[in-house]
């Protein structure tokens, strides 16, 4: 290779020569010539970088794929082998002239010894923090040898487990050995209750080498120290690293801007001392634009530009997207317990949202596209929070990106997850460093809500036989373990390095699901019906102040099955179905729950397609539980969002992109105003829920009591005020009035709110009967389709209620303006629906479903 082909192919290069020779940065990206080796082996294989040892086996047909079937079991020798990756890189005089080089790892998973031309320039052991070495020294000019070796995760670590005396309580690690509490390293990679395990090594995220001339940006940080309708005051921290042996002076400057025609500048002349300086540049901002969340108007963003000249050359720059606003989390005592819930710009926000696991089990494949799907995916269904949660990874720059774009705030865990975890002087330094990274890289983002140091690990001392496992002594270093982790060092590291946010020491906070008194105080994760096997009425009075976890299990739908399983698997439980379902009481649990609402199907096929219904219905009836339950309760996250694998799974989207019933029935639950029907006692009460932030006066609210053949047979209007921020009931009559002298099992109240100008701002179905009691008729649906560019219009009509009909559709990760909807008598219902890139509707075939039958 010549330098001319390194700097074309592997470089993204920004050259301004000036009379004194300075030159901007120039970054080359290494992500070329790569290839790996297993040590003791001698075959070089090509790799890819960024990437992990099992897609480069997967992609040279030396593994099978983990996915499918149940050879998860067969790739499981990959995470005991040591591997090796190398390549090579020509550097020509003109770069080696260059003041400093400096070789960025954003991401080495996870103990690697890195060689570069002979040298060991780094030794690293942790998987969630990047590394910059100055590399000059060690540099040639020609052709440059780069090696990193990975020793095996599990092994590393073995006599650590040999000499520690017990086993942690990692119960959700995989293997007889139970490693992962060792090691800084995505806990999910050994197996979770949804995941598989993959335990990866490699270079999983970008390589750079960057040549600069005199100082180098090292961070920059737009600190809101204020934020008002009136006015933001902000501070531009940077950290700059003057890389010769002499102090140089130098000019800093700051602009910024909304739109393009409105920029400020600030500046100020400053002498850089030859290694680090800290600067700060403070600046006002009259009258701001203001980030606001999803629901509540724009995400606005305004662009920071730092930039760094001597002599008249533009030495370094950096930008940053920077949303203002003001973000509390308020956990008060008051008359209940303890309160929990965030306020933004001054107004208290109920939080409507989810839990974010990894998207992937292989996480190079989450590429940028796949996170501005997902922030479109969560934007669409009306929510305005995700939760990180504490046993995956802290996500690469394009996921706070994009939630900043959306207007979703984000709860961020901290790595831990349901165990307790070492508190040795090298593990804590490790730690150390992994926050004090993490903190610094996410820190400026607006849609950083705020900070929690575990996942359930206080819940799990408290409440999960730990301390009757463990001897005393053992179970005392435990909690002293736990203090210093989670109590001491993690919030010392946010109150030093990004002091404006909130920190919270474990989630939950207290609240254990079985013990109905703990409800009051904080955030509370409730497991009641799903380990607890209560009916989903039990949301109803198991009221928290905030819900950050509460789910259900549902098979994707039988395209993404197909792509794992074959016919002859399509059972309950086969080998195969439960070898994509981790949780223990799994399968079972769901044809259990379901014949509490619903009539069982025999066919495999059908039982996936109602458990589909069940976990939307399900779980929109503890979403408007929560929402319904304003002030009180103010936050509902569900577990979970997505899937990292082809897996049965408490998901809303599973993991080719395709929205689960339940993604439509938060959609509907999680709207900005919502109807919501419910039984209390003998009488049927009718809430109206808010989430606006204005109130909305003669609004009227029409019931129709329909048969389900589209007979109406009583009506009722009732006008009044929406508040703002509010859930408050609005209509209520005993069952017996609403319903009169007609049949429960075939009637319906259909709910519609409309402004005074007449627009729609709600509507609702209630019924009096669970699907299983209903006399369901023979709904014929008319169709008829229409191609508009790239995507099909389908229009449906039906004779009869066709209740939670689903339009299959073959194509992965199609998306549809609705679907699991129902469709009254002599409705007309139009549904878009649009395939994702790759992918085409060219043959366009369908197939309905609803519950009175398939089609």
């Amino acid at each position: 290779m010549t330098g001319k082909d390194f700097a074309c192919s592997l470089a993204t290069c920004i050259v301004s020569l000036t009379a004194n020779a300075y030159e901007r940065p120039q970054v080359c990206t290494l992500h070329t010539n790569w290839t790996f080796c297993q040590v003791g082996d001698t075959l070089w294989s090509e790799a890819k970088v960024p990437g992990t040892i099992h897609q480069d086996l997967l992609n040279h047909n030396r593994i099978p794929n983990p996915f499918y079937g149940m050879n998860e079991e067969t790739v499981q020798w990959v995470e005991n082998e040591d591997w090796m990756y190398r390549t090579s890189f020509v550097v020509n005089e003109q770069q080696l002239s260059r003041d400093a080089a400096v070789l960025e790892m954003d991401g080495l998973d996870t103990y690697a010894d890195v060689y570069l031309n002979g040298a060991l320039i780094l030794q690293a052991d942790n998987m969630f923090v990047g590394h910059k070495i100055q590399v000059k020294p060690v540099l040639r000019k020609g052709v440059n040898h780069l090696l990193v070796r990975f020793r095996s995760a599990v092994k590393e670590v073995l006599p650590q487990l040999a000499t520690n005396g017990f086993e942690y309580p990692a119960s959700n690690d995989h293997s007889p050995w139970r490693t992962s509490v060792y090691t800084r390293k995505a806990p999910y990679s050994y197996g979770w209750d949804w995941g598989i395990r993959l335990a990866t090594c490699g270079i999983w995220r970008p390589v750079r080498l960057v040549f600069s001339d005199v100082a180098r940006i090292e961070d920059y940080y737009v600190c809101q120290k204020s934020v008002s309708a009136n006015r933001a005051e902000v501070d531009n921290r940077l950290e700059i690293n003057n890389v010769t042996s002499r102090t140089v002076t130098a000019l800093l400057k700051v602009d910024y801007h909304y739109s393009a025609n409105d920029t400020k500048e600030i500046s100020k002349r400053i002498e850089l001392r030859p290694g680090e300086n800290t600067v700060s540049l403070p600046a006002s901002i009259d009258n701001p634009h203001l980030w606001m969340p999803n629901g509540w108007g724009e995400p606005s963003l305004y662009k920071f530009t730092a930039s760094v000249t001597v002599d008249g050359a533009e030495i370094a720059r950096q930008e940053r997207e920077v949303g203002l606003r003001s973000v509390k989390v308020v956990m008060d005592d008051d008359e209940y317990g303890k309160s929990f819930y965030f306020v933004v710009n001054g107004q208290p926000m109920f939080a409507k949202g989810a839990n974010f696991i990894p998207d992937d089990a292989l996480l190079p494949n989450v590429t940028p596209q796949r996170y501005k799907r997902i922030f479109e995916d969560v934007k669409a269904a009306n929510m305005n929070m995700l939760r990180v949660w504490g046993g995956g990874i802290y996500e690469d720059d394009d996921f706070y990106s994009e939630a900043d774009r959306n207007g979703i705030l984000i709860w961020q865990d901290f790595m831990f997850a349901c165990s307790t975890y070492p508190h040795d002087p090298l593990f804590l330094k490790r730690v150390e460093s992994e926050a004090q990274y993490n903190i610094k890289r996410l820190r400026g983002h607006a849609s950083l809500a705020m900070w929690c140091g575990n996942n359930e690990i206080y819940e799990g001392m408290r409440y999960w036989g730990w301390k009757r496992k463990y001897t005393a002594e053992t179970f005392a270093e435990m909690e002293r373990g736990y203090d210093v982790l989670f109590r001491q060092l993690l919030p010392k590291m946010v109150e030093r390095l990004d002091s404006t946010r909130f920190y919270m020491h474990s989630s939950p906070y207290e609240a254990n699901w079985g013990r109905p008194e703990s409800w009051k105080i904080a955030d509370s994760h409730n497991w009641g019906t799903w380990h607890g096997r209560k009916p989903f009425e039990s949301f109803d009075s198991s009221i928290p102040r905030f819900m950050s976890e509460y789910g259900f299990q549902a098979f994707p739908e039988m395209k993404t099955i197909r792509t794992f399983a074959e016919e002859k698997d399509f059972e309950l439980e086969s080998p195969v179905m439960n070898a994509h379902q981790k949780a223990t009481i799994g399968n079972a649990l769901i044809k259990q729950t379901m014949g509490l609402y619903y009539k069982v199907p025999a066919r495999f096929e059908d039982m996936v397609y109602i458990g589909l219904v069940l976990q939307g219905h399900g779980m929109r009836h503890g979403m408007e539980a929560h929402r319904r339950n304003r002030p009180y309760c103010m936050g509902s996250l569900f577990w979970q969002l997505n899937d990292s694998w082809p897996v049965v799974s408490w998901s809303a989207i599973d993991y080719y992109g395709n929205w689960k019933a339940m993604m439509y029935q938060s959609q509907r639950a999680f709207a900005p105003i919502l109807i919501n029907a419910i039984r209390e006692d003998n009488d049927l009460c009718v809430y109206l829920i808010s989430d606006e932030l204005h109130d909305r006066d003669n609004v009227r609210m029409t019931v129709e009591l329909m048969d389900f053949d589209g007979n109406t047979h009583g009506k009722w209007t009732c006008n009044g005020r929406l508040t703002a921020g509010s859930s408050q009931l609005f209509m209520k009559k005993s069952a017996g009035e609403w319903l009169g002298k007609q049949d429960a099992a075939s009637s319906l109240l259909h709910f519609t709110l409309k402004a005074k100008n007449g627009t729609t701002l709600a509507d609702n179905i209630y019924y009096f009967a669970y699907p299983k009691d209903q006399k369901l008729p023979e709904a014929h649906i008319e169709t008829s389709l229409r191609r508009r560019g790239d995507s099909v219009e389908m229009t449906l009509k039906t004779d009869k209620l066709a209740r939670d009909i689903f339009i299959e559709v073959p194509v992965q990760g199609v998306r549809f303006t609705d679907n699991f909807f129902d469709l009254l008598p002599g409705q007309r219902k139009n549904i878009v629906i649009t395939s994702t890139e790759g992918h085409s509707l060219k043959d366009f075939t369908f197939r309905l479903h609803q519950l009175g039958g398939v089609r």
